[in-house]
């Protein structure tokens, strides 16, 4: 199988070429050293530790898997020592608050690491991703004391961190849920329940485990406004900071999954476990989506990070591989990357990957404004914008991941179907960034349920005129590419209008056709950003930034007419979907 290479190159070309990286962030407080220059050079070693640590592991992790024995769960084989390495690196402190120990990096700096960590290793990845979705959690919500105990020693890496959400009968209706939360009279709670699918539950990576718990207190209404969050950690914390007692919980049994073998996905039972309430009691879905907003921008990376190995392995095959005669007429075997449907497969899975990274980096960039602007408006309409592509970033990302993943294993053909030669594993992992930290179908109904809806539906025609703005300005030498981009807009923005006047139900029923005709239009903005400053190069433009200009192409071409199928199925009779009882399916 291919070796993965870290595309440290096309994360230096969007930061030095197509971002204004130093612009952008040399006004906000705290990154005025920080540089273009810098980042790469970060970049760099990280994705050194991904390629020489991780991507080693995979495949013997995903046969190995993670084991329950005596009740506490063992790694694959390599993972402990992997995991040491990237706490000794620094790793997991890299955008964390320096406050508590942690570097400070910019966002898109933390974003570019989770990438290329889902590339090389996608079950290690959630480690360190959950704990920090557990951090800013912790931080937005917990009191002075419990920040002090559990964040330098989460952002460091030393402790790690899990969502404790989803129980049996509680999925993405939360509401549901029957865990409790007994007050102890001391400040503290028993918390008694069962949950299903908690990565990260359980693990023999060392030092405490710290679970972020949904739970009903006893005067609790149903519903959703009667549940609290609780953080609950594995091992209670002495008064010095020391690790103590084992606190009552325990797995239950872990599952048995399709894919991501080495993260063990735990059935984790508390037993009037020791617990401390985050914010306050009744808002803990608040609490929740700080953590929850924080994972599914995570998860998104972890579909491109698919994407991208996907099509790395497929291309090299695809240069080795030999069969057939040429279209041209040259006289077979010729390398199957000679033949136009293999070319199709690669240049889809390119242009998916390379425009979601772009989309990642501009998301990247506003969530550090809306956390750090001097000015309070420009604060809020980042962190406005940021809110509006979550659910895209989250469910597309994803989508186009899987849908690289396959396309990627049918260039290999027989051989992608065999184990050895890495391709199907990439299928089973990437199954599961569709499913978690909320399906894509509630992704969608999130956007156009409440994202569109924001500020009066304010937020949407602001992000349609932001866009239209720079499409206007990427000059005549782009007219081949904006003009098809700026059409897709402008017909994205009809079907917005459209269907919010269409009712709550049509609304529903289009909503996954919706997100997708939106993150096209998006990547579509993306990639007349890219092609713009690889043509303002002109001769001198180097290998890269040539192919940027082709990929680019290629979107426009091939893939952004997507948008005209994706608008008539949204002008079709809603009803069509609820015509039929249910008991005739």
């Amino acid at each position: 199988m291919a070796t993965y290479i870290p595309p440290v190159d096309d994360m230096a070309f969007l930061l030095e070429r197509v971002f204004d990286f130093d612009g952008t962030l040399a006004r906000l407080p705290g990154f005025e050293a920080v540089t273009a220059e810098l980042a790469v050079s970060v970049l760099g070693e990280a994705g050194r530790f991904a390629a020489g640590v991780l991507a080693p592991l995979n495949r013997s992790g995903d046969e190995e898997g993670s084991r329950l024995v005596d009740g506490a769960v063992v790694t694959p084989k390599g993972t402990i020592d992997a995991y040491r390495t990237f706490v000794d690196g620094g790793w997991p402190a890299l955008s964390g608050d320096p406050a508590f120990g942690g570097q400070g990096l910019p966002r898109v700096l933390q974003l570019f690491l989770d990438e290329m960590i889902a590339s090389a290793n996608l079950s290690f990845g959630l480690y360190p991703g959950l704990t920090r979705g557990a951090v800013e959690a912790i931080a937005r919500h917990a009191d002075d004391a419990l920040k002090a105990t559990y964040l330098p020693k989460m952002i460091s890496g030393e402790w790690t961190g899990a969502m404790a959400l989803t129980e049996a009968a509680a999925g993405t209706d939360l509401g549901l849920l029957s865990t409790r939360a007994a007050p102890n009279g001391d400040g503290s709670y028993a918390i008694t329940g069962t949950k299903i699918f908690i990565s990260s539950g359980d693990h023999d990576l060392g030092g405490n485990i710290v679970h972020l718990v949904l739970a009903r207190l006893p005067d609790a209404p149903r519903g959703v406004h009667g549940i609290s969050l609780f953080l609950c950690p594995k091992v209670l914390v002495d008064a010095d900071g020391g690790l103590g007692a084992r606190n009552a919980m325990s797995v239950g049994a872990l599952e048995h999954k399709m894919g991501i073998h080495a993260q063990p996905t735990c059935v984790m039972n508390y037993d009037g476990a020791t617990a401390w309430l985050l914010g306050e009691p009744g808002r803990g879905l608040r609490a929740m989506f700080t953590m929850m907003n924080a994972e599914r921008l995570f998860v998104g990376i972890q579909g491109l990070g698919i994407a991208e190995a996907a099509n790395q392995a497929a291309v090299a095959y695809a240069r080795e591989r030999r069969q057939g005669n040429g279209v041209d007429g040259t006289a077979g075997p010729v390398p199957i990357i000679a033949h136009p449907d293999v070319r199709r497969m690669l240049l889809t899975g390119r242009a998916l990957a390379d425009g979601a990274r772009a989309l990642s980096v501009w998301t990247a960039l506003r969530m550090d404004v809306a956390e750090r602007d001097p000015d309070a408006g420009a604060r809020a309409a980042a962190d406005g914008l940021v809110a509006l592509l979550t659910p895209v970033v989250k469910a597309a990302f994803t989508d186009f991941g899987f849908e690289t993943a396959v396309a990627s294993q049918q260039v290999f053909g027989g051989h992608g179907y065999i184990r050895e030669w890495g391709m199907e594993q990439f299928v089973r992992d990437a199954r599961i960034t569709q499913i978690y930290e909320g399906t894509n179908g509630v992704q969608a109904l999130d956007l156009v349920g409440r994202k569109l809806a924001m500020d009066g539906g304010a937020l949407p025609r602001r992000f349609f005129a932001l866009v239209r703005a720079e499409l206007a300005a990427a000059g005549a030498g782009n007219a081949d590419l904006a003009g098809p981009v700026a059409d897709a807009l402008d017909r994205l923005e009809a079907a917005t209008a459209r269907l919010g006047a269409a009712g709550a139900a049509a609304a529903a029923g289009g909503a996954t056709d919706y997100l997708r005709f939106f993150a096209l239009v998006a990547l579509g903005w993306m990639w007349v950003r890219m092609a713009a400053a690889a043509r303002a190069r002109g001769d001198a433009a180097t290998p890269l930034e040539r192919r940027k200009i082709e990929v680019a192409r290629f979107f426009v071409a091939r893939l952004l007419p997507q948008t005209l199928a994706l608008e008539a199925t949204l002008a079709a009779d809603a009803g069509v979907l609820m015509a039929l009882p249910p008991e005739a399916f």
